[in-house]
């Protein structure tokens, strides 16, 4: 692919593309991925792994396998190994270039003395809560503390004294000294060591200091000579200091530094990937483990059967964008489904089985049916044969003694067709002491063996008695019942969302071919879904993880319908489109419709992430509904972020908004300049969309005006002073309590607090 090619691809590439181009660096092009080895990978450091590896593969370039293990308190090489093996689990292979940060603490430390004694850093003896008071406020310039002025002689046998030893834990740290009146925080004289006497997993007890990310990530990223270094946009703030440590330090001549660039993180629907909250989920229990089927690590995803290659395309197809935004599940939902359709192989299996006799069937007599192809479009994976003999057993949900309109089932007296078998006719059922059928009676149909029976009947999986594989199906549903469970609406915890469905089990039986399957290699049981063996699987005794079901599975509770609507709607054409995905019938909309697509490739030229516009392309209305709100308050981007991810959600059509739109537009606006927090636009937008009025009017009413620094700070220590004993637990250690007491600040403050800032004093005051 060509240097323009490439550039069009994405913001990203066409920045690497053009230092190519102009000869910046040499034309090399070198890129990291650099893991904290502390917990395991998460769907978002997937898309780090594919954008850093990517856009290496694609300019000829390398990209390293960097371990940042600056935090001996937390890590260990059994993260480390795990890390690397997801990587390679990708499709992605890092050679000889597996590096450490423990690997140059030498060389750090070096150019750390280096910075003492030009000026730029001193032994600072303050206090943790004495640095944070002198540090200063957004609204107030730092102070210089009694050391900042301190000679570099006596800094630098500090810092030795430090390296060898000498001190505990917080007694003194080694600060840069840059601007203490920087609007950028992070300026205002950053810690860039600290003393932690800790045993490294790699150092052993060699280093007692050990230096802050700030300050080790980017020399690391100059010392193994990166050129492009990528991030996320929260480490927007960070560039400066970035830079800043690079050019103090002359680690590398100017023309060599690294640039740093950022990129939105990727965010799914349901999906929550915090380390610190996984680690809850794991720390209390409410998943088995880092690797529950349940959970967005690589290693949950693994297990669960998800194929690498489909979430790479998932990535990809996503792509790079400059602007948070949250991904439709859908999308992911059928990128696995894209990949799977084309590849797994077929199996019959049945949950919760129901025996069957045939009764005009010899009891020794044994038919092998086939040989029946694994995938019927890729004669290549060979076949299997089924055998066929008096006693089987069927689905249950396959019988019905009373069935509703259209079942096309077994029903009394009815006749269905066995998948590659036989034609059966129900004779008689036995019930057991509850009433339930424990029995079916049937007669085989000779005739139809292997081939079409001529008249219309329905068609059932079944498996042969005597070779029939016992199995435990482990069918999966989303862990979290919001869309945004770190921002739920309600102001709910995001424990207080755990699906409890998310997890049930059921008995199985499987054709004896499911034995032999690889563990962790998908595949369906035709017409149920995707599996995947667990390898918690023993002989006799197989574990099955449902990887995907064949249509969406996922009902949004919070927005299910009080009536099934496949019952509603009754046509046969519709219910099949209700049960397609989502994204596959907005792509198809846009295949019919060249003014849908155009707008698609509008949406993205204005700089939309493409997971939006996708979404916002998809119907006249709603782009008509984005261009309005974005009229009213000029800002697309922020319109199309308003649109997908808070008025979807809601039961409104976009053509019943149409005359609300200057008023939305008003919102956006109040909210942009601060007026509003993010609840508070919220509570705003619920009585905006109920009784209609100015947003403006509407937050006076409400009393919704953002709460200034002080007042928030009073409010949150009012809060504490409320719940002492809880506070005690906190402090003792039930970490839990951190979100008791963020949900009670959201709640006195009745969405006048930005959550961000709210988290952040609560933090403050928590750990004085």
């Amino acid at each position: 692919m060509s240097l323009d090619d490439l550039a069009k691809r994405d913001f990203l590439r066409a920045i690497v593309a053009r230092d190519v181009s102009t000869g910046r660096y040499g034309g090399r092009v070198v890129t990291r991925f650099p893991p904290e080895p502390n917990g395991y990978l998460h769907l978002g450091h997937a898309k780090a792994i594919v954008v850093d590896f990517g856009i290496a593969r694609d300019f000829g370039g390398i990209c390293y396998l960097r371990m940042d293990d600056t935090n001996p308190t937390t890590e260990s090489m059994e993260f480390a190994e795990n890390i690397a093996a997801d990587v390679r689990w990708l499709g992605f292979d890092y050679g000889d270039r597996l590096t450490f940060a423990s690997d140059v603490f030498e060389a750090m430390y070096r150019l750390a003395e280096r910075l003492i004694e030009k000026g730029l850093a001193y032994v600072d003896e303050c206090s943790e809560d004495e640095i944070r008071q002198l540090r200063g406020t957004v609204t107030e310039p730092g102070r210089p503390g009694p050391w900042r002025d301190r000679p570099a002689a006596e800094s630098l046998e500090r810092f030795r004294q430090m390296r060898a030893g000498a001190f505990p834990n917080g007694a003194m740290v080694l600060r840069g000294r840059i601007d203490l009146s920087a609007t950028n925080m992070l300026l205002r004289d950053p810690i860039l060591y600290r003393i932690k006497h800790a045993h490294h997993f790699r150092t052993g007890d060699d280093w007692c200091i050990y230096p802050m990310y700030d300050y080790a990530h980017c020399l690391e990223d100059a010392l193994e000579g990166v050129t492009h270094s990528i991030c996320t946009l929260e480490f927007d703030n960070n560039r400066a200091l970035y830079d800043w440590v690079i050019q103090a330090t002359e680690v590398v001549p100017p023309e060599l530094a690294p640039q740093q660039y950022e990129m939105a993180r990727l965010e799914v629907e349901y999906i929550v990937t915090s380390k610190r909250r996984l680690k809850q989920l794991v720390d209390e229990g409410h998943v088995r483990g880092w690797d529950d089927p349940r959970m967005p690590t690589l290693a949950g995803l693994r297990r669960r059967g998800i194929p690498p290659q489909a979430l790479v395309a998932f990535i990809e197809r996503v792509g790079i964008a400059k602007t948070n935004s949250r991904v439709e599940y859908s999308l992911l939902e059928h990128a696995i489904r894209d990949h799977l359709n084309l590849r797994a192989r077929r199996l019959m299996g049945v949950a919760d089985p129901l025996r069957v006799v045939v009764e005009n069937w010899g009891a020794d007599e044994v038919d092998e049916l086939g040989p029946v192809p694994w995938l019927a479009e890729d004669p290549s994976l060979g076949g299997r044969s089924l055998r066929f003999g008096k006693e089987l057993f069927i689905a249950r949900e396959d019988f019905e003694l009373s069935p509703p309109p259209g079942f096309k089932r077994l029903v009394p007296g009815g006749e269905v067709r066995l998948l590659h078998g036989y034609a059966i006719r129900h004779l008689g059922h036995e019930l057991d002491g509850q009433g339930r059928v424990r029995l079916l009676r049937v007669e085989v149909d000779r005739s139809t063996r292997g081939g079409d029976t001529g008249r219309r009947m329905g068609s059932i999986q079944w498996v042969e008695a005597q070779g029939a594989v016992p199995a435990t199906l482990r069918l999966y549903d989303q862990l979290l019942l919001s869309p945004t469970p770190m921002a739920d609406p309600s102001g709910r915890d995001f424990l207080d969302l755990i699906n409890p469905d998310s997890l049930v089990e059921q008995a199985g039986l499987l054709e004896p071919a499911a034995a032999s399957l690889p563990v962790g290699q998908a595949f369906q049981v035709m017409r149920t879904g995707y599996f995947a063996a667990d390898p918690d699987s023993r002989p006799g005794a197989l574990v099955l993880n449902r990887t995907i079901p064949l249509k969406d599975g996922f009902v949004r509770k919070e927005e299910a319908p009080p009536v099934d609507p496949v019952a509603v709607v009754g046509e046969d054409e519709r219910r099949k489109r209700k049960k397609r995905p989502a994204a596959e019938l907005r792509a198809e909309a846009r295949s019919a419709d060249p003014r849908l697509a155009a707008a698609q490739d509008e949406l993205l030229a204005a700089g939309l992430d493409p997971a939006e516009a996708d979404v916002l392309s998809g119907d006249h209305e709603q782009l008509a509904l984005l261009r309005a709100i974005a009229a009213a308050c000029g800002d697309l981007p922020g319109s199309a972020r308003f649109l997908t991810n808070e008025l979807r959600g809601r039961d409104v059509q976009p053509a019943a908004l149409m005359d609300k739109a200057p008023s939305l537009g008003a919102l956006l606006t109040l909210r942009g300049a601060g007026t509003l927090t993010g609840p508070g636009a919220s509570r705003v937008l619920d009585v905006l969309l109920a009784e209609g009025g100015q947003p403006a009017e509407i937050a006076q009413r409400l009393g919704l005006s953002s709460l200034s620094d002080g007042a928030l700070r009073a409010e949150v220590q009012a809060v504490l002073d409320r719940h002492p004993d809880e506070l005690s637990r906190l402090r003792q250690g039930e970490q839990k309590l951190r979100g008791f007491f963020m949900g009670q600040v959201m709640k006195a403050t009745r969405g006048r607090a930005e959550p961000q800032l709210a988290q952040a004093v609560l933090d403050e005051l928590l750990n004085p």
